[in-house]
């Protein structure tokens, strides 16, 4: 049964904007499966999915004994969720749980940016969000990648062939989608666009708010395109730590929150 305690497997689910995640851990906080599917427009569909994915990985399919929290801009459309909790706080707890110091989370996801402080102890100290333009998330990666005519996943290769970045003047994707128009016709050379257009992302993100002395840069954006770490680097003059699964820090921190509840429920029925 779904919920109940004393369970072996702990589930976090992240549903996206753009992409639904999966996290199955055991009791040891090992990462056993995981999956990322496309959100598409049926949330409740696209969970199931992704849940039975990540449990196969995990050698579990069909299991249904295991605690799950989920997360996410869709996080209420989870049908089998136990309970659930915030992006910020998930993202926290899996960028805290991998690398437990001080540190400042850029998260840059399909839709959004996420820029988190944490203390030594992973208290949350501070966070800003980016909700109301696609400057400088996936969003606008893909915008760009289509304006130029090239596969999303070419993106992050081209930006490091270049060595120059051909800035763009705006922030906003509509008007840096008419800039790049004419940059082209200008014969400007698509690796320079590319890490010009990578380097729009990097200042819009950085500009969010000040960075501590470490940094974690999570999400999908940057699972695909690790130069943006190296840009952040370069820039700031700090180290950049990235997670192992960098698209997955949010549904592994919803998974924790559900060891943690289960712990939580278990202890009160000892006593």
């Amino acid at each position: 049964m779904i919920g109940a305690n004393n369970h072996d497997l702990f589930v976090g689910i992240d549903v996206g904007a753009s992409r639904t995640k999966a996290a199955v851990l055991d009791a040891g906080k090992n990462l056993l499966g995981h999956a990322v599917l496309r959100s598409g427009t049926d949330f409740e569909r696209t969970a199931s999915a992704v849940l039975e994915e990540a449990l196969a990985m995990a050698g579990m399919p069909g299991r249904d004994g295991f605690q799950c929290v989920s997360t996410g801009y869709g996080r209420r459309n989870v049908p089998f969720r136990g309970d659930t909790r915030t992006e910020i706080g998930c993202h926290a707890k899996g960028c805290y749980h991998e690398f437990p110091e001080a540190v400042t989370i850029i998260d840059i996801g399909g839709q959004d940016n996420k820029v988190i402080k944490l203390d030594d102890r992973g208290r949350r100290l501070n966070f800003k969000m980016n909700r109301k333009c696609a400057a400088g998330t996936g969003a606008f990666l893909e915008e760009m990648a289509m304006r130029l005519g090239i596969p999303l996943e070419e993106m992050d290769g081209l930006a490091r062939a270049s060595e120059h970045a051909e800035e763009l003047g705006s922030y906003c994707t509509v008007f840096s989608g008419t800039e790049v128009l004419e940059k082209i016709r200008r014969g400007i050379a698509v690796p320079d666009l590319v890490k010009g257009i990578f380097l729009s992302v990097v200042k819009r993100v950085l500009e969010m708010d000040s960075l501590s002395e470490r940094v974690v840069m999570t999400g999908g954006v940057v699972a695909h395109n690790l130069y943006l770490v190296d840009m952040v680097q370069e820039i700031t003059g700090r180290e950049v730590l990235v997670p192992k699964h960098p698209q997955l820090t949010g549904a592994v921190g919803a998974a924790l929150f559900a060891m943690e509840i289960n712990a939580n429920t278990s202890g009160r029925g000892n006593r």
